[in-house]
């Protein structure tokens, strides 16, 4: 039990209260502490009486006899990916992590797969040229992994349209917060506000992470010093791929 509990505090303070509630919600409503109904998202309830206070990210890993092997791989998905950002282009700014989940979880209406994929996209944004490995030891980068993903739920009969929501609202993170102001140059659209600096203050000397955001293109020099993306707070660190050394 020690190892479970060494690697449990091993993750990530996010991504860790992330997965434990993740397993921790619909494990309550297996048991019937609570009525699973309420887990559910009812398009009925949300869109005609706009019932949004009991839900958070976890709850909605819930569906009925949903416990099973999409389930289990969408948390190895979270756990994967998920750490991988937080330590990697956000280590030491657990603000900027969290105004990305709170971006894309409201984008995709409180769903909890759409969200994992939205993170993963964004990972596979982040480390483009990263080989990864899939199922049957097929190899390739890493900005195609989002789509494997969907092309391999759609074969083992499962639904697309999670799958699909996700890619999309992590795209639109990545090309507003990044890819847009970073890469084009243009505005930025996306800044975390700072009641979450202040609750999430950012941290020196974590661990060194996986891949980076697209470098800024040379502007120039603005008043006030500025500079760096996500409104000047900080610059971020150049990362490594995966597999480096």
């Amino acid at each position: 039990m020690s190892d479970i509990g060494d690697w449990f505090k091993s993750i990530p303070f996010i991504t860790r209260y992330w997965f434990a509630g993740s397993i921790a919600v619909p494990l309550i409503g297996k048991l019937g502490l609570i009525n699973p109904m309420y887990l559910v998202l009812w398009p009925e309830n949300f869109f005609h009486k706009f019932q949004l206070l009991p839900w958070h990210p976890s709850h909605t890993s819930y569906c009925p006899g949903g416990t099973g092997f999409l389930y289990l791989v969408n948390l190895y998905f979270l756990y994967q990916y998920s750490t991988r950002l937080e330590t990697g282009a956000f280590d030491g700014r657990p603000a900027d992590f969290v105004f990305m989940l709170l971006f894309n979880w409201l984008c995709i209406v409180l769903l909890m797969i759409p969200l994992i994929m939205s993170v993963l996209y964004v990972w596979a944004q982040l480390n483009r040229e990263t080989i990864v490995s899939f199922w049957f030891g097929t190899r390739f980068k890493a900005c195609y992994l989002p789509w494997v993903i969907l092309g391999f739920n759609y074969i083992i009969g499962g639904s697309v349209v999670n799958e699909l929501i996700g890619n999309l609202v992590g795209h639109l993170y990545f090309f507003l917060m990044f890819k847009y102001p970073m890469d084009l140059g243009g505005r930025s659209f996306l800044s975390t506000p700072d009641f979450l600096y202040r609750f999430l203050p950012n941290r020196r000397g974590g661990v060194s992470g996986f891949g980076a955001p697209p470098s800024r293109r040379p502007a120039a020099p603005e008043a006030g010093g500025g500079g760096g993306g996500m409104g000047g707070r900080h610059a971020w660190g150049a990362g490594f791929r995966l597999g480096d050394d």
